[in-house]
């Protein structure tokens, strides 16, 4: 992996969206309280190469737990996802977290930032486990902290950050890898109105400029000026699909 963070040609992100990386296939998840309650019921969509989506609905409309299985850190009862012609169904756990360290970036509503960490330090962990040489992971930490505008902030404790810097943090640590795909649940969830607006402008810029894709699971519609689509779920199904204001 080059250390450099790669930026795309004018126009080149659009031109990308056509080509699905990420796909869910007849997707299913239930739990039994007292009677059986599908989370997510057969829900299949694609995700295109360079695309941003946001997938919003009401609490306990299945959000939160399609990204979980999107992301593999949950499995469905029936149905598959398939990330960059990888299936899910194929990989055993070991193999599903290799395949997240690689190719997914995670970021949440609670940052999940390690306290005893510097911000550098954090960015940098996730490309310790994948094994790129030290000296291109202090690089590309380096370089993505100045374009999250922390590069002054670098060595400073979660603690010692507000909550907009320590979620910036959070976005650069998704970045480090390079992944195919970013998976953001509630990401504005603890952030004020304003810094909720500077996140989703950062999105942008990440998708625009470096062709991320991102999927966005969210309450707040900062993220729809910036999406290129918006899926509603109720009841574990998506039941409307909007074009985004990017659309």
């Amino acid at each position: 992996m080059s250390p450099a963070v790669s930026r795309l040609p004018e126009g080149a992100a659009t031109a990308a969206l056509a080509e699905p990386v990420l796909r869910a296939v007849h997707l299913n998840k239930a739990f039994y309280l007292g009677e059986t309650i599908y989370a997510v019921s057969d829900v299949n969509l694609a995700i295109g190469q360079g695309e941003f989506v946001v997938v919003t609905g009401p609490s306990g409309s299945g959000k939160s737990t399609l990204l979980s299985l999107l992301g593999g850190l949950d499995r469905p009862i029936s149905g598959d996802v398939i990330l960059d012609g990888h299936r899910y169904s194929r990989f055993n756990e070991n193999g599903l977290a290799n395949l997240r360290r690689t190719k997914i970036g995670f970021i949440f509503q609670f940052f999940n930032l390690i306290h005893h960490l510097s911000a550098l330090e954090n960015v940098l962990l996730p490309m310790s486990f994948a094994g790129i040489p030290r000296r291109q992971r202090l690089e590309r930490a380096e370089e993505l902290l100045d374009l999250v505008g922390l590069g002054q902030r670098r060595h400073h404790l979660p603690l010692q950050l507000s909550g907009g810097e320590q979620q910036r943090v959070a976005i650069a640590r998704a970045l480090a890898n390079q992944p195919k795909v970013v998976l953001a649940d509630e990401p504005t969830g603890n952030l004020d109105s304003k810094t909720s607006e500077e996140v989703g402008r950062l999105f942008a810029r990440f998708n625009r400029e470096l062709g991320q894709t991102f999927v966005v699971v969210s309450h707040a519609e900062v993220f729809h000026a910036h999406a290129h689509r918006v899926l509603h779920m109720h009841d574990g199904r998506i039941v409307r699909v909007d074009q985004g204001q990017r659309g």
